[in-house]
């Protein structure tokens, strides 16, 4: 890691942008497939600086496919993970292409890609329309990762902030382990948009 902030690769990925961002993402990938992440390897502003071009560069979903399928092995902490879901703007105009394609993800056996699939849906599906279908997936969930347990309690509170009744009636009959039960009752509990009445 060398330590630049979030605000300033974002200002670098607008210059790529600007520019041949397809050649940086092409030339990050290839070293990240030879060498990895680390000290012969890419760093994680150059993992964050991909994430943020990918997200930036394509216009429309057909085009952004291919590079987030690309991205998304990647992906091997939470803040990249999180970054990378919620600057993918693209997801909420092409809404059931997305949905379609975080479906494996949700079945996935590998830790990061399963947060990925769960943090797209908090970021880009909480809402009415997708709040069964996605409180289901979260159900299903049986992986023992931290990051996985910790993006599930965190995706059950959102749903919560943004759809209380449906999503109280799920806190009521679910199939989620204890720990994680806990941590989304402990999120709810500190969020400043759940009022005092519904927290008792």
């Amino acid at each position: 890691m060398l330590g630049v902030r979030t605000p300033d690769l974002r200002k670098l990925s607008g210059e790529l942008l600007k520019d041949d961002w397809q050649t940086y993402i092409r030339e990050v990938s290839d070293a990240w497939k030879l060498h990895g992440q680390g000290e012969r390897g890419v760093c994680h502003d150059e993992i964050i600086l991909w994430a943020l071009s990918v997200c930036g560069g394509c216009k429309t979903w057909d085009t952004a496919k291919a590079y987030v399928e690309e991205f998304i092995p990647a992906i091997n902490n939470w803040a990249s993970c999180d970054l990378f879901c919620s600057s993918l703007k693209l997801a909420r105009k092409y809404r059931s292409e997305v949905w379609e394609f975080i479906q494996p993800y949700l079945r996935s056996d590998k830790e990061y890609e399963l947060r990925f699939g769960v943090v797209m849906l908090l970021s880009h599906f909480a809402e009415e329309a997708y709040v069964n279908r996605a409180l289901a997936a979260v159900d299903e969930i049986r992986h023992q990762g931290y990051y996985v347990k910790m993006a599930v309690a965190w995706a059950v509170s959102v749903y919560f902030i943004k759809c209380q009744e449906p999503t109280m009636n799920y806190l009521k009959n679910n199939r989620l382990d204890q720990w994680t039960y806990n941590k989304a009752l402990q999120k709810i509990t500190e969020s400043f948009r759940v009022d005092q009445e519904t927290k008792g």
